[in-house]
């Protein structure tokens, strides 16, 4: 039985012209980018190709791009290396409910450290009032951070409106944009954000690399100390097959951008309307239209995320509950709790998310088994069967 991979959101599979693109760098091309003889000089060129791809997809110069391990050093450098660069003119953080873990556990670790964090609410379709952004900005204040685009429910954020907000008030803007870019196009002079945060398996590159966009003339310091590589900013010896993986990510990307966003719409949009129609008591999480083209999250009365997923896996459907990254822990999903949905319902999520290999097969097969699997479940339910 072919599976259907519908949990791209949580990681992509590696594209065949990406793995193509790495495999000489493990072994033909062994050299460290540091060194001045002839392979280190390879693997250097090999380096600041990728980067220059990815500047390119994101509309940056190619000397604001820190190559790093992934999206969570990314996110931790921002806001650490911002609040450690200028700690003396400002030790506030202001963020929303709904971000990463990535985000929000450097934030807590900071502020056991002496910073000040606010967290700021959302609406009921995840999105965050721009004007919640000014009246929480203070003269202490040193960052904002909100997400480009939730990894849970795929809501986008306004954040050209946000960036209009910190300008004025002399206050950098960082956005993790994880499940952003490679997805939607991205474009940092438009959003306005001074750092950004990339993971490349999100956007059909290896596990293990990711980037920064540091905005020329901001102000940040490393996290990691060593020999100085990427400018000073990120010590340790350069990922090579990693960063030309994301290099040859980036250039797919921008390639098939447009027309990957039309064809998941269309998808995704046949997904939500199935589901909401076939599916009593059903709620779709996020907002209708100003989401993630490859995103649908709901949520189910009367029945757990988790054993929709362990049946849609029996059934060879491949989805999660919620965020991968915190798919071990018991409690609900913070992001789905902070739109205000009670926790019987936060507990009945579902996250179906598509990518370059899903076809129309998958979503018609997904539609087939899911609203069986949902009703078996409520009958085992004594509050479903009482209704």
């Amino acid at each position: 039985m072919k599976r259907s991979y519908l949990d791209y959101a949580a990681t992509t599979p590696v594209a065949p012209e990406v793995l193509d693109a790495m495999l000489p760098y493990f072994h033909d091309f062994p050299g460290n980018p540091s060194a001045i003889y002839a392979e280190g000089q390879q693997a250097r060129q090999a380096v600041e190709t990728a980067r220059v791809s990815l500047a390119r997809l994101i509309n940056a110069r190619p000397d604001e791009i820190l190559f790093l391990s992934g999206g969570t050093e990314a996110d931790n450098m921002a806001l650490s290396g911002i609040l450690n660069a200028n700690g003396c003119g400002g030790s506030h953080i202001v963020t929303t409910a709904i971000e990463h873990h990535a985000v929000l556990e450097t934030c807590y670790s900071l502020e056991k450290k002496g910073t000040s964090v606010t967290i700021l609410p959302v609406d009921s379709q995840g999105l965050l009032d721009p004007l919640e952004v000014a009246r929480a900005i203070r003269p202490d204040t040193s960052v904002v951070s909100v997400i480009l685009a939730n990894n849970e429910i795929g809501t986008v954020q306004r954040l050209p409106e946000i960036s209009r907000i910190t300008r004025e008030k002399g206050v950098y803007l960082h956005t993790d944009a994880v499940q952003a870019v490679g997805r939607v196009p991205v474009d940092v002079q438009a959003l306005g954000v001074d750092l950004l945060s990339i993971s490349a398996h999100k956007l059909y590159g290896p596990k293990g690399i990711g980037a920064l966009y540091v905005r020329k003339g901001t102000r940040i310091s490393p996290i990691l100390w060593g020999g100085g590589q990427e400018r000073g900013k990120r010590s340790g010896t350069e990922n090579v097959p990693g960063i030309v993986g994301l290099g040859k990510a980036a250039e797919l990307a921008a390639a098939s951008i447009t027309s990957e966003v039309e064809r998941l719409s269309k998808l995704r949009d046949r997904l939500i309307a199935g589901l909401l129609a076939t599916v009593p008591e059903t709620r779709l999480n996020g907002h209708p239209t100003q989401r993630l083209p490859n995103n649908a999250n709901f949520s189910f009365d009367y029945v757990e995320g988790e054993s929709v997923c362990l049946n849609l896996d029996l059934a060879g459907i491949s989805a999660s509950p919620g965020s991968a990254c915190s798919s071990t822990s018991t409690a609900p999903s913070h992001v789905l709790l902070a739109l205000g949905l009670p926790q019987h319902q936060a507990f009945g999520s579902l996250r179906l998310s598509l990518g370059r290999w899903t076809t129309g097969e998958d979503i018609e097969r997904v539609l087939e088994v899911l609203p069986g699997i949902v009703a078996r479940l409520r009958a085992m339910s004594p509050i479903w069967t009482r209704k």
